[in-house]
């Protein structure tokens, strides 16, 4: 029974690790993504700080080809308004070479988290896989001497054992010790623990029913 809990806590065990390797993955993807699209971002001001650079060229054009003094003071006016607007996008831009920067760092140290996780994740899937080959072939062994120990004891008992096993579990069968049931740790009465320790016959706990053993190393001192 110990042996299934353990192989049935495999699966999880290895999906909780696929999650990990997942989750890493894409934290490691959300990161690079945020220094592409800063880049984006600081290209696409760069392209509008060659279009406003192409604006004076043609307003500049246009002031030597006219003769009207307000058109010449209108295409100042333009002009100062898009070396304003350069020096504004001058500024986003190096506000975002630094965030750049900033995020550049985060990606690294992501990356090299992301690797050592991902490192450590493989290493426990192997081993969990060595786990799983090592307890199937020790399953299949103790399955082959239950059933041999099972053809052993009379088929009464072995009915009252399955039983008590589906209800019981792993606590089917119990020791005493101090004069105290193994599996409700109720106190027993002195004739079942006599009867218990002369071993002739099987001997439940009137309590829960458990079936009872006693062994040497047991203390039957009753309280």
């Amino acid at each position: 029974m110990r042996t299934e809990t353990e192989l049935n806590n495999i699966p999880p065990e290895r999906a909780s690790l696929e999650h990990r390797a997942r989750q890493t993955q894409t934290e490691l993807e959300a990161a690079k993504l945020k220094v592409k699209q800063i880049e984006s971002d600081r290209k696409k001001l760069e392209l509008d700080v060659e279009a406003k650079k192409s604006q004076i060229e043609k307003y500049s054009l246009q002031q030597f080809q006219t003769k009207k003094n307000e058109e010449y003071k209108a295409l100042s006016h333009e002009i100062d308004n898009c070396k304003a607007a350069i020096s504004e996008l001058d500024d986003k831009q190096l506000e975002l070479m630094e965030q750049a920067d900033i995020a550049t760092r985060q990606m690294n140290e992501i990356a090299k988290t992301a690797a050592v996780a991902l490192k450590e994740v493989e290493s426990a899937k192997a081993a969990l896989g060595d786990k799983e080959t090592r307890l199937k072939k020790e399953l299949d062994t103790l399955k082959s001497d239950y059933s041999r120990l099972e053809e052993a004891v009379e088929e009464g008992v072995r009915e009252k054992y399955v039983r008590l096993r589906k209800l019981k579990g792993a606590t089917t069968v119990v020791g005493i010790d101090r004069g105290i049931c193994g599996g409700c740790h109720m106190k027993l009465p002195m004739q079942v623990i006599l009867t218990c320790q002369g071993q002739q016959e099987i001997v439940t706990c009137p309590n829960c029913g458990r079936i009872l053993y006693f062994t040497r190393e047991m203390d039957l001192a009753v309280a």
